[in-house]
């Protein structure tokens, strides 16, 4: 069984994840993963936190020679802003607590309730862990999970497909070459240069109005066998699995499979996927509107998911608050943010549909080396042929 845990604070030394279940013998190198996390940190529209950090991440457990050895793999992100913050973040008695204390919860953020669930004085100690900054140990922990996904011949790719008011022009079953084309020279991970085009503009109008502003990214998995998940019990059904994943990115308030919410406006011949066979394939659908998944189980084609991104609840316009400790009302404090950061959280969609799809994998072929679950994943592919 695949699993993992996160570590550390926005301004602590490191964020720290260690991974267990990861089979032996996977090629992975710190460059692979550091790659992904540098795309976490691109994107038009992203705030001053990312002139700052550069991450990369160092294997301290679990990697030798370029391979998984099987054993729990560690890795960690070094902060490069821990410098201005060691004094003040200092895990023993000589931190400066009363320096740089948050006592005016933000709207839209975990501020308030972490604080009163925690009984917190200081709402540092909430969003130091609430921060996004914690996804890029999810990053790193996904990319090790994509990284088994590829040798499985699975590919994922993310894209943003709405900004704001700007929506993308919708691509039905779009061709991975062409779409990882179209992507490679997009500042928003944007497949529509037009749409880009003004998705950039609202940007900027957000930016100049100390305002944020959210959007939708949608992922695809392709080569993801049929039989993933199971309809027997609620809580091994993929698509639950991938929503759930998903709706514990920072800042994330919907999901779709699929056709998602626009299958609720159409009638059943227009929402479901007819079956067809061809001796040379076994079963298959000419439509993918289930986005890849029946009942709970990857049906063959390619898996599609979408996620809503609200925006950032911290803004250089701060809405209205009321202050932890004189309740008096205040403007909401303000932290170094974003104006927009939905290719950001593509990406960390990325990675957690990836883990969840490796879990999955790891679950019904089991093994304990790459060669002996590549082997049991291909004789499943050309069993489910023959049915």
């Amino acid at each position: 069984m695949l699993r993992f845990l996160t570590a550390g604070e926005s301004h602590g030394p490191a964020l720290t994840a260690i991974v267990e279940g990861m089979v032996s013998g996977l090629p992975v190198t710190d460059e692979y993963i550091n790659k992904q996390l540098a795309r976490r940190q691109s994107g038009y529209g992203r705030g001053g936190r990312m002139q700052i950090e550069r991450d990369r991440v160092t294997f301290l457990s679990g990697v030798r020679g370029g391979l998984t050895t099987g054993s729990p793999i560690t890795l960690q992100v070094v902060n490069q802003d821990w410098v201005n913050w060691s004094d003040i973040m200092a895990p023993g008695p000589q931190a400066r607590l009363n320096e740089r204390v948050v006592s005016r919860p933000r709207p839209g953020h975990a501020d308030l309730p972490g604080a009163i669930k925690y009984n917190q004085r200081d709402i540092r100690n909430i969003l130091e862990r609430s921060s996004a900054r914690e996804t890029a140990a999810r990053v790193a922990v996904g990319s090790l999970a994509r990284r088994l996904l590829e040798e499985l011949d699975i590919s994922i790719v993310g894209y943003v497909c709405r900004i704001g008011t700007v929506e993308a022009t919708r691509q039905e079953n779009p061709d991975l070459p062409k779409l990882l084309e179209s992507l490679a020279n997009s500042q928003l991970l944007c497949p529509d240069p037009q749409a880009e085009a003004e998705m950039v503009k609202e940007i900027d109008q957000a930016k100049a109005e100390g305002d944020s502003l959210g959007g939708v990214f949608e992922i695809h998995a392709y080569g993801v066998p049929p039989g993933l998940g199971s309809h027997v019990h609620w809580d091994r059904k993929l698509d639950s699995r991938l929503a759930g994943a998903l709706m514990s990115v920072q800042a994330i308030k919907g999901v779709e499979i699929g056709h998602g919410f626009a299958a609720a406006a159409a009638p059943g011949s227009q929402v479901h996927d007819q079956i067809y066979y061809a001796a040379n394939q076994g079963f298959y659908r000419r439509t993918n509107r289930a986005g890849g998944i029946e009942g709970g189980i990857s049906n063959g084609m390619p898996i599609v998911v979408r996620a809503a991104m609200k925006p950032i609840p911290t803004l250089y316009k701060p809405l209205l608050s009321v202050d932890l400790h004189t309740k008096e009302p205040y403007q909401a404090s303000v932290e170094r943010s974003d104006v927009c950061a939905v290719p950001a959280a593509c990406v960390v969609g990325e990675a957690v549909v990836a883990w969840e799809l490796a879990a999955a994998l790891a679950e019904k072929f089991g093994g304990d080396s790459l060669a002996e679950i590549k082997e049991r994943v291909n004789r499943w592919r050309q069993l489910v042929r023959q049915v």
